[in-house]
């Protein structure tokens, strides 16, 4: 039986906030259709039916997956015209040609001749042709053909003169966005991978190919997108339905639009030591940003008169994990390590007062990287006005 109370979970819980994630989607798809450029949202930060609902206005249609266990997902709950934007692994030919045939539309990325040749050793029945973008290295550093390689318009070239094989588009991800801080450096690298794709297909057309689309995306840039991006025709963020402390530092968002959080509580006192125990550990947050920040793993959600009577900045803020009654700043706890099953908390600095953190109260972490937390929870609990109105269950696997 679903609760209705956020006090009676069992923890550690991942807690989603349904405005907030309507709110991050709605605002994303306005941006782009003024832009008039066409939105695929990337459905690997959440993985769930309702919440790849809500991203596509409830169309089913025009998503983006990493993962071909999600894309069978979504196929399986009525969505079409699904990108799998991973390289094309050599195992998963057949899974993807079952998708192909199976859906309307279904499209695969490629930066290998061994997956262009893999494709064409397994032609596609009913009269239907495999659906291709070439993935472009824009300096991001991760996958695809660098765009300043031969190798990138000879593979397109191949791509376009395929039989039963088509060059849909070609796609790049700016995730060098992720080490900018602040909307100025943010543009500065959405500039630059629009510009080089652009240029690229320019390339293209010169040589006798036109046709294809072409795609970038990231969360930071599609948070702040610059005015060339209106000549793009899709872009495919995903972290912005959920944002997270890192977009917050990195500019994409503030801490209010984060809309998840993960419940915990306190679980040991520890006075010889200073500190508290809770019981979320790596498995429930993930070590995703180990370093990163001053007040450990996460931030903690809590009284809101810190922000009206700081002066602080945004960035500094962060050093502080709120906690829903006051407590002066000195002896704020920071989530100082965590193994598989605990965490271990400790203030900033002075003496924790325990009194004010009995065992069994809540805490309330907003966790670095949203879609690494997410990945650890086998079940969302979602809220709408402080009361918890449904669950949602993200799909797993490869």
């Amino acid at each position: 039986m679903l609760s209705k109370r956020v006090g009676d979970l069992c923890t550690p819980a991942f807690l989603v906030d349904l405005e907030k994630v309507k709110q991050n989607a709605r605002v994303m798809q306005e941006r782009f259709q003024k832009m008039g450029v066409q939105l695929r949202p990337h459905m690997k930060t959440h993985k769930t039916v309702e919440c790849g609902d809500i991203m596509t206005g409830g169309s089913r249609c025009c998503i983006t997956v990493s993962t071909v266990a999600e894309a069978t997902f979504y196929a399986d709950h009525g969505f079409d015209d699904i990108l799998y934007a991973y390289p094309l692994p050599l195992d998963k030919v057949e899974r993807c040609a079952q998708l192909s045939e199976r859906l309307s539309l279904f499209h695969v990325l490629v930066d290998s001749t061994a997956a262009l040749h893999a494709l064409r050793q397994r032609p596609l029945q009913g009269g239907k042709i495999w659906r291709v973008w070439l993935k472009l290295d824009c300096d991001n550093g991760r996958a695809g053909v660098l765009y300043s390689e031969p190798l990138a318009l000879l593979l397109a070239k191949d791509i376009w003169q395929s039989e039963r094989v088509e060059l849909t588009g070609v796609y790049a991800h700016c995730g060098n966005t992720y080490h900018c801080s602040g909307v100025e450096q943010i543009q500065a690298i959405a500039q630059q991978t629009t510009t080089l794709i652009l240029q690229f297909m320019e390339k293209l057309k010169d040589a006798g190919i036109d046709g294809p689309k072409c795609s970038i995306g990231s969360t930071p840039s599609c948070s702040h997108p610059v005015p060339d991006m209106a000549v793009l025709s899709e872009v495919h963020p995903g972290n912005y339905v959920f944002y997270d402390v890192q977009q917050s530092l990195i500019g994409s968002c503030s801490l209010d639009d984060v809309a998840v959080r993960v419940l915990t509580r306190v679980i040991g006192h520890y006075p010889h030591r200073n500190q508290l125990l809770v019981d979320c550990g790596w498995t429930a947050l993930s070590l995703d940003g180990h370093g990163r920040l001053p007040s450990g793993y996460a931030v903690i959600e809590g009284h809101p008169d810190l922000r009206s009577e700081s002066q602080l900045s945004a960035s500094s803020l962060l050093i502080y994990w709120y906690v829903p009654f006051p407590i002066s700043p000195l002896h704020f706890p920071r989530l100082v390590s965590m193994t598989q099953e605990h965490g271990r908390v400790e203030p900033v600095s002075g003496n924790l007062d325990y009194s004010k953190f009995p065992l069994g109260s809540a805490l309330s972490l907003i966790p670095y990287h949203a879609c690494a937390t997410a990945a650890m929870h086998p079940v969302y609990f979602v809220l709408s006005e402080g009361a918890v109105v449904d669950t949602w269950k993200p799909t797993r696997g490869w």
